[in-house]
């Protein structure tokens, strides 16, 4: 790990200034101090921004939730009014690595997470993620990659929370430059699609201040596969939110993790699923438009039926048929 100074930042103002030109915001630290120690990121200026106020609120209101980026996953976890508001939430922070780990993690870490592709994370390898000329996962092994990609790169996004976000519709509120910009689950992963480089569209100096969350729905629910019952990095995720009135759905929204670079979401699956009366024969045939056009690689084709199943069993578990 390069030498690097520390200084913690007690106001916006000040933390933006403290990070530019080659500085990093720290707060939980769990990947960052890992990309540190790896050389696969440097920073003169680690900035701690756990002491800015207002970023560990969580509020609720009539229309919607806010939730500070400097909220841990476990205090969501615990939360028992998130729990009835937001379950699908609560069971998604539930599944994020160890309860040691989701004591010090916040929101906006678990969304600003870079890739978790072991071609990018082993320091001695030059991928195309890093500067390079290639995507190694694409003719080795790609188990754990995407099955959607917009460019070459193929390391999907992993933040069970931002898939849970993607499906309850919330909304990211990143400064930058002074100004508060307002984007959606899709917006703060756009570039990540796009650009080879890109992990998310946020810029070195932006920061996510918050996340708000609509009450419009209801009913969530979130799923995962892993290897591994627990700390494990989920093989693929799923995200369903929807109103709930009289058996029927409206404004559903569904969202897979792992399998893309950004949060994947069909808009035609979600008009399809409006007004329906959930069935096995519904939920399947929305798996398969939300599926249509995946492009499984040599050893992630697996990834297909067990995210059809997910799908089908997480909205089933919306109407408590799971």
């Amino acid at each position: 790990m390069k030498a690097f100074q520390y200084a913690t930042a007690l106001s916006t103002d000040s933390a933006r200034e403290l990070v530019a030109g080659k500085g990093a915001y720290i707060a939980g630290g769990n990947d960052l101090l890992g990309l540190l120690k790896e050389y696969l990121v440097s920073a003169d200026t680690l900035v701690n921004i756990k002491s800015l106020p207002g970023l560990d609120k969580i509020e609720s209101g009539s229309k919607s939730w806010t939730l500070g980026a400097l909220v841990t996953v476990g205090e969501i976890e615990r939360h028992a009014e998130i729990a009835k508001a937001f379950p699908g939430l609560r069971d998604a922070a539930s599944e994020i690595a160890s309860p040691q780990i989701r004591n010090v993690a916040t929101v906006g870490g678990n969304l600003s997470q870079h890739s978790r592709c072991w071609y990018f994370r082993h320091r001695d390898i030059q991928c195309l993620k890093k500067g390079g000329d290639l995507c190694y996962a694409r003719n080795s092994d790609n188990r754990y990659h995407s099955l959607f990609s917009g460019n070459d790169c193929i390391s999907p996004v992993v933040s069970s929370l931002a898939t849970t976000f993607a499906a309850l519709d919330a909304t990211a509120v990143v400064l930058r430059d002074g100004r508060e910009l307002r984007w959606s689950m899709a917006d703060l992963y756009a570039d990540a699609w796009k650009l080879r480089l890109a992990h998310n569209s946020l810029q070195p100096a932006d920061l996510i201040l918050r996340v708000e969350i609509p009450t419009v729905r209801n009913r969530s629910a979130y799923m995962q596969a892993s290897d591994k019952h627990a700390f494990d990095w989920a093989l693929v995720s799923c995200a369903a939110a929807a109103n709930v009135a009289g058996g029927k759905l409206s404004q559903p929204r569904v969202a897979l993790g792992s399998i893309s670079p950004m949060p994947h979401q069909v808009e035609a699956a979600n008009s399809f699923l409006d007004g329906k009366v959930l069935d096995d024969a519904t939920a399947s045939q929305a798996a398969d438009m939300i599926l249509a056009g995946a492009t499984p690689l040599d050893h992630n084709a697996y990834k297909v039926p067990l995210a059809r199943a997910l799908i089908r069993r997480t909205l089933l578990k919306l109407k408590g048929d799971a």
